[in-house]
């Protein structure tokens, strides 16, 4: 497969974005146009609107050094420059952690964080707020030449006092002994901590992105790129070399650092086993190189314990020269094909299942509650006409009587809107106990306590005890919100089922809110952690700048996943009975609407025939409600979840 058709998947990919998301746009106006509308599922709407509009897929390549995996993102997307245009060139390793995307507003450039704000405790996500703490560089998109030497800052090294190397976790006394390295007075360390390059790329314009890691030692120092940047992406892609095989340092990051990135994900995975051209041998042949490579996968595959499929041969050095001169023979020799089409098909078909899923768990109960309602507004309409089309509207007495039971309803149905709003008021002060739970000034105090114990303690295993006490009190604050959480949904449905009862409502499943996310979130943040503190890089090092940017990045997390249980309880109680709210609305607007027409017929002096066409034009308005919402469902491709309701 050849990488304009990757370009064609993306650009398929994002089109289907395209459409949905005006589909989405239409069902808001469809809403705002029959009545249906409220702020809070407006602004339900509008940010699952704002998540598509700023969508990407997310790529991390993943690997050790000399891996190959550098040439292998300039094989994939940037041959067409006719350059290598990220430095990959021998000696030329990535040092520094790499985003690469299209920052629409901010242009082409390349932003370097200096590696000495790792003895700062901010986060990466918060200095990435703060583009004044970076160094710019402008990139000249014409000139593929400057961008090449603009790039080149990517691996720059200086030498800096081993004391301040020992700060930064860039000093193992013990690794460097191992190769010789004595007491020396200056290290070698890279001069950037994390780098984002934007540039306009076609890829990078429909919405690639790309994160390039540059070895184990950047991994094994950087928690907030193993616990929170690589988890987050789309697809990881793991770089071996054909030469060598799985070495050690090659399984801690596979263990560490990948297999626990992706428990319980719905990530895409590739294991690219690079430098098969080391293989080539043009005496053994072909058949004895074909050999060597599928021993070579039959064994990584043993060792990581995955399927042999998932696992490439590529030859990244011999792809990007074939491309770049257009040598069809070289291009297939280089195998590098067979990985495109499987990030092209897989990992982006695969992606759009996941947004797929989010935006029908966003927004799918309100385009189910919006069917439901318009089709019992349809259906209950066309009952009426059958209904009237069987009364002799002549006789005054059945026309009295239909009107006076009407009216009857309608002063049963004003009653019981008394006992909704008592309901009501008994739910939110349920609610707001529920919303309390998950409070920031409970949520701080507890990280507060937790910080205050981490300081004191001297030695990593104070730390780390520390650090799983604060994490049971954070499951206590979900465990306390667990039985008001039952309670609240119990109460919700009780009010479902009283209107469903009593007045023949269309049932509505009502949309309940759960904790059991937030929890298993949560848990999985602490083994993240524990499994991260716990690798043989970690323990051989000790280095306490990292354990302490651990334990910023594991409460960072903690709280953001208890901030969003905070913001998402918010949300729910102010959206829990609007779908009910909505029916009794409609409800009430049919009542009425039965009252005015039995008056229009009571005092009409036309013929029965032009009567029952009179109430017939009632029903285009309410069939031209129901067709324009069918047709929106199948733009946004909702029809197989409303089917299953």
């Amino acid at each position: 497969m050849r990488n304009q058709e990757f370009k064609e998947q993306m650009q398929e990919y994002t089109q289907w974005r395209v459409s949905l998301m005006e589909a989405i746009e239409s069902y808001l106006q469809w809403r705002n146009r029959y009545g249906m509308n409220d702020s809070h599922s407006t602004n339900t709407i509008l940010n699952i609107l704002n998540g598509l509009q700023n969508d990407r897929v997310n790529l991390a390549f993943v690997a050790e050094f000399s891996r190959g995996k550098t040439e292998l993102i300039n094989a994939l997307f940037f041959a067409e420059t006719g350059l290598r245009l990220l430095p990959s060139s021998p000696g030329r390793t990535t040092m520094s952690p790499t985003e690469l995307f299209y920052d629409e507003e901010g242009g082409s450039y390349i932003r370097l964080l200096p590696i000495e704000t790792r003895l700062e405790e901010t986060s990466l996500a918060e200095l990435k707020q703060q583009p004044e703490r970076w160094k710019h560089i402008k990139l000249d998109r014409e000139s593929p030449a400057q961008m090449q030497e603009a790039f080149k800052q990517l691996v720059a090294s200086k030498a800096v006092p081993r004391d301040l190397a020992d700060k930064l976790g860039l000093w193992n006394e013990q690794e460097a002994a191992s190769q010789g390295v004595v007491n020396p007075e200056t290290v070698d360390i890279p001069c950037w901590r994390h780098a984002l390059i934007s540039f306009s790329h076609p890829l990078l314009e429909q919405g690639l992105s790309i994160i390039d890691t540059p070895g184990l030692n950047a991994l094994g120092t950087e928690p907030e790129l193993t616990l929170s940047m690589i988890p987050s992406v789309q697809a990881i892609i793991f770089v071996l070399a054909a030469d060598t095989g799985v070495t050690k340092s090659d399984m801690e990051i596979w263990l560490t650092h990948i297999s626990r990135a992706r428990t319980g994900k719905k990530q895409g995975l590739a294991v690219v086993m690079n430098k098969i051209d080391t293989m080539w041998d043009d005496l053994g042949g072909i058949n004895e190189y074909d050999a060597s490579i599928k021993s070579q996968i039959r064994v990584s595959a043993e060792i990581l314990k995955i399927d042999e499929n998932a696992i490439f041969p590529v030859s990244a050095k011999q792809g990007l020269l074939a491309k770049v001169k257009g040598d069809k023979e070289l291009l297939e020799k280089s195998r590098i094909s067979t990985l495109e089409n499987h990030l092209a098909v897989n990992i982006l078909s695969q992606k759009r299942g996941i947004l797929m899923e989010t935006v029908v768990r966003e927004i799918g109960f309100l385009v189910n509650e919006s069917h439901s309602i318009a089709s019992s507004s349809l259906s209950n309409a066309i009952a009426q006409l059958e209904e009237f089309k069987k009364v002799d509207f002549h006789n005054q007495d059945m026309t009295n009587k239909l009107m006076a039971e009407t009216r009857d309803r309608q002063n049963a149905y004003m009653g019981n809107i008394e006992n909704f709003q008592s309901s009501r008021r008994v739910f939110i002060v349920q609610a707001k106990m529920l919303i309390e739970c998950f409070s920031a000034e409970k949520v701080d105090m507890v990280v507060y306590i937790g910080r205050q114990e981490m300081a004191k303690s001297l030695t990593t295993y104070g730390m780390k005890q520390s650090m799983r006490k604060m994490f049971d009190d954070m499951r206590d604050l979900l465990q306390d919100a667990i039985d008001i959480t039952n309670e609240t949904r119990r109460l919700v449905k009780a009010i479902h089922k009283k209107f469903n009862d009593e007045y023949g409502f269309k049932e509505i499943e009502p949309h309940l809110f759960s904790i059991k996310q937030y929890q298993m979130e949560l848990e999985q943040v602490f083994d993240e952690g524990e499994a991260f503190r716990n690798s043989a890089k970690i323990t051989m090092t000790e280095q306490h700048i990292v354990i302490n940017k651990l334990n910023n990045t594991l409460i960072s997390k903690a709280k953001d996943i208890l901030k969003r249980a905070h913001n998402d309880a918010v949300a729910w109680s102010n959206g829990a009975l609007l779908p009910l709210m909505h029916q009794i609305k409609d409800h009430k607007k049919q009542i009425e609407g039965r009252l005015v027409m039995l008056r229009k017929i009571n005092n009409s002096s036309g013929t029965v025939a032009e009567n029952i066409a009179s109430v017939e034009a009632e029903l285009v308005p309410l069939q031209k409600q129901q067709e324009e919402l069918s047709q929106i469902i199948k733009a946004m491709e909702f029809e197989a979840y409303l089917s299953n309701k």
